[in-house]
């Protein structure tokens, strides 16, 4: 990684650079996840990091510009989701095993980045570009995925060939954000946490096969 990391005004970051960058956004990702967003400032992440604000303007513009490296960084892992969709086979048990490992995968890649995926929806929501195409760099891969699956059930005569496969895929893919999104707030309907996995399973299978899972 040495050589790649470069500071605010282009200098190349050595290894003790290097990791008291990553120190930083490590002390801005824990305060995400009990703080407002707009509550954080620099002068608190340079605290929290053991050193000071002049060194966090060394790495980055603004606590905004740290942000989006970390949802950069979570972008990227969130591309695995892809591999949750592609090449999988939709008929039969394979179909529900299918189903239950993409709804799992997002259920938990949302509970693992909760704090940086508000702000990235935040941002979005605001108009911001920047968030937004991190958002559906997220979701893209998986939409194609699925509509990929789709179009390959309609040329075997599987599917309702009036159906237009991106539309589905694309609402099922928001159907999943959304809920992962939500998780919390299905308690307080009295919706435990083990029934949401496999009504959302549910729903994607039908979405993809138009039939119920196989048991």
């Amino acid at each position: 990684m040495t050589g790649q990391v470069r500071t605010v005004d282009g200098r190349v970051a050595g290894r003790r650079g290097q990791a008291t960058r990553q120190k930083l956004l490590d002390c801005l990702g824990e305060m995400l996840s009990t703080s407002p967003y707009r509550d954080v400032k620099v002068i608190d992440v340079a605290r929290k990091a053991g050193t000071s604000p002049a060194t966090f303007y060394q790495y980055f513009p603004d606590v905004e510009g740290a942000v989006l490296e970390i949802a950069e960084e979570m972008a990227k892992e969130g591309a695995s989701l892809t591999d949750l969709v592609a090449g999988r086979t939709w008929a039969g048990k394979s179909g529900t095993t299918a189903a239950d490992e993409l709804v799992d995968g997002f259920l938990s890649f949302w509970r693992k980045h909760d704090a940086i995926l508000r702000v990235v929806d935040l941002g979005a929501a605001e108009g911001d570009k920047r968030f937004y195409k991190i958002r559906m760099k997220i979701l893209t891969a998986v939409t194609n995925s699925l509509t990929d699956a789709i179009k390959e059930l309609q040329t075997k005569g599987r599917y309702d060939k009036d159906v237009q496969p991106a539309a589905v895929a694309g609402s099922l893919v928001a159907m999943l954000a959304a809920v992962s999104a939500h998780q919390k707030g299905f308690q307080s309907w009295g919706v435990k946490q083990a029934d949401l996995k496999p009504s959302l399973a549910l729903l994607v299978h039908l979405g993809i096969t138009g039939r119920k899972p196989t048991k």
